[in-house]
């Protein structure tokens, strides 16, 4: 695939100022395995070969507590059940690119990645989104991947007055403000954050995937203009 080095740009500018969360997120994901008594070697992997944050905090949280590995493995699977749906909507665009090719795409894909880079599939060729994408997914991978193994070596010591946890919910809240663009989307933003916040204690963090499909159905009641 010849490179486009204009939309290899482009994703690389764009994603600048989600790197300056991204970092503190995987300090927070690293610190939190350490605190949890998850050896480093084992944290550094998990961080390598997971690759979600979300997933990973609570992975490390029930491994703390002396969860039974089948308890841990359901619910880090449960946690990135969303991506299913963030897949599915990339797909269409993706079937002319290399399996190998989509895998790498498939391991890239976080929630601000796809938060960021869906729109350039809508609007570029889906070689030159590739490469939009590319520009974007790489520095994201190596910020958390960064953020992580400095959480491991010293965020457990960084004073908690600090609070590097909040840059999270300020990264989604901008990548989400400029999506809301008509009464669907206004739908799927309000009905799915209120779902996610009202099923916060839900067991296996099942409050974050209620939230996305009853987001999604409210979108689309909205759309056909049920709502």
């Amino acid at each position: 695939m010849d490179v486009s080095r204009s939309d290899l740009v482009a994703g690389l500018r764009d994603v600048v100022p989600l790197l300056l969360t991204e970092l503190p997120f995987g300090v927070v994901v690293g610190a939190a395995a350490v605190e949890a008594g998850v050896p480093a070697t084992a944290a550094v992997g998990a961080s390598l070969l997971i690759y979600t944050g979300a997933a990973q905090l609570a992975v490390f949280d029930l491994l703390g507590r002396g969860a039974p590995l089948a308890v841990v493995g359901l619910t880090g699977l449960v946690i990135n059940l969303r991506y299913l749906m963030y897949s599915a909507s990339l797909a269409q665009h993706l079937r002319t690119l290399h399996r190998r090719s989509r895998w790498t795409f498939g391991y890239l894909l976080t929630d601000p990645v796809y938060a960021l880079t869906v729109g350039a599939f809508a609007e570029r060729s889906p070689r030159r989104a590739a490469w939009y994408y590319v520009g974007a997914a790489v520095p994201m991978w190596f910020a958390y991947q960064g953020g992580t193994l400095l959480g491991i070596l010293v965020g457990t010591s960084l004073p908690p007055e600090l609070n590097v946890g909040f840059a999270t919910p300020l990264l989604f809240l901008a990548l989400l403000a400029p999506t809301i663009e008509d009464r669907p989307s206004a739908a799927a933003a309000g009905v799915g954050g209120i779902a996610a916040v009202a099923g916060a204690g839900l067991p296996l963090e099942l409050g974050l995937l209620v939230g996305s499909l009853v987001g999604v159905a409210a979108g689309l009641l909205a759309e056909r203009g049920w709502s």
